[in-house]
């Protein structure tokens, strides 16, 4: 196996890029995540890299109770930077070219009082797990969305700048940033809840609008904050818009409610000369067209075998578009390395072929992956051809 983490890792994003838009043929296999969990993290840092973990600094009380952004607090930003100054080195040192951030998404969940939480029982616990409110979430009348702090989220965004500021400073060399964001899921997630969502689909229409509205006018704004830095190659947009056997609504109600901003996220990205990236859990079939067609995506991630293999997509799409990923997270947790090793390979000769393929998990790597496992699949990457 190759030795983790990489000595002199060598980083070319440009060319990573040029693969992905199918510019360029492929000299080798990129590797590429959206997420890495924390715990997975932690573990190889402390093990393999034999350097202290510093843990994600919490902002949730913090943000609920402040009046100015975070970042004017000295001592939650030398923390932060602490964190990530570390979060950098981890992807320099496991040899990924480009770097996802979600601070943004991350902050945003200060504003989730309602999610279900219960026990972590991962094999890298982290103590709780939370699971997303499938009743009713924060907003169900007209007086809730008035009584929302809307206003806070002002705050993330003056944050968000100077948080993007710092990491462009120490971003090494043939590397970039992947900005990752989303808005539909916040909305079924906990601000209205599953259930609360659908029926008022029906019952208030207008209310629903009004929150997706809120809520998709602020991840534009970050958006472009992002696009006007030279070191943000993409916008990496990560609502959940399915499951194993549909999507979430109709791809009609998608196209009314959730398209439109998709679109002007896209042209965001592309009049700044960035990529726009959609990850998209679940079925898809019914709208890969709006996504390739009328909205422009340069490449999807997020595929499931059970649903939407990622061989499959790479056959009937991988000419139009980048096809990030890939590997089943069930066939990483459970598959033993014979059997897991062969199934990335048979991943890399249906997808290699062609360019437009970057190696990762299907979804992310969380922290009930073995950590060999994961080795494993990077493994496979680096010695590929």
């Amino acid at each position: 196996m190759i030795k983790f983490p990489i000595g002199k890792p060598e980083h070319d994003c440009e060319e990573l890029l040029s693969v992905i838009d199918g510019s360029k043929a492929p000299q080798k296999v990129y590797s590429i995540e959206v997420i890495v969990d924390e715990e997975i993290k932690k573990y190889i840092m402390e093990n393999l890299f034999d350097c202290d973990y510093f843990p994600s600094i919490g902002t949730s009380e913090r943000l609920l109770q402040s009046s100015k952004p975070l970042s004017s607090d000295e001592d939650y930003k030398k923390t932060k930077q602490d964190y990530y100054r570390m979060y950098m080195d981890f992807h320099y040192r496991m040899g990924y070219s480009i770097v996802p951030d979600h601070d943004f998404i991350i902050n945003l969940e200060s504003f989730n009082r309602v999610s279900l939480k219960v026990k972590d029982t991962a094999l890298f616990s982290r103590g709780e797990r939370v699971w997303a409110q499938e009743g009713s979430g924060l907003i169900r009348s007209w007086q809730d969305f008035e009584e929302f702090d809307w206003k806070k989220i002002e705050l993330l965004l003056e944050d968000y700048n100077r948080h993007l500021e710092f990491m462009c400073t120490i971003l090494p060399e043939g590397m970039s940033i992947a900005v990752v964001g989303a808005m539909f899921y916040q909305v079924y997630a906990w601000l209205f809840g599953a259930e609360n969502l659908f029926y008022l689909l029906k019952d208030n229409i207008g209310l629903v609008e009004a929150v997706i509205d809120k809520m998709a006018s602020a991840t534009l704004a970050m958006y472009e904050i992002a696009a006007s830095k030279p070191a943000v190659c993409a916008l990496w947009h990560g609502d959940d818009l399915g499951f194993k056997t549909s999507t979430m609504l109709s791809p009609q109600c998608l196209r009314k409610l959730v398209f439109p901003w998709y679109k002007k996220y896209s042209m965001t990205a592309h009049k700044s000369g960035k990529r726009f990236w959609v990850h998209c859990c679940g079925f898809k079939k019914d709208i890969m067209e709006d996504l390739i067609t009328d909205i422009n995506m340069d490449a999807l991630h997020s595929f499931e075998d059970v649903c939407c293999p990622v061989v499959d997509y790479k056959k009937k799409y991988g000419t139009r578009i980048g096809i990030l990923g890939g590997v089943d997270v069930d066939m990483l947790c459970r598959q033993d390395e014979t059997g897991l090793r062969k199934y990335i390979r048979k991943i890399l000769e249906s997808c290699m072929p062609g360019g437009r393929f970057a190696l990762g998990s299907g979804n992310s790597v969380t922290n009930f992956v073995p950590v060999n496992n994961y080795l494993i699949m990077l493994d496979e990457a680096a010695k590929w051809g």
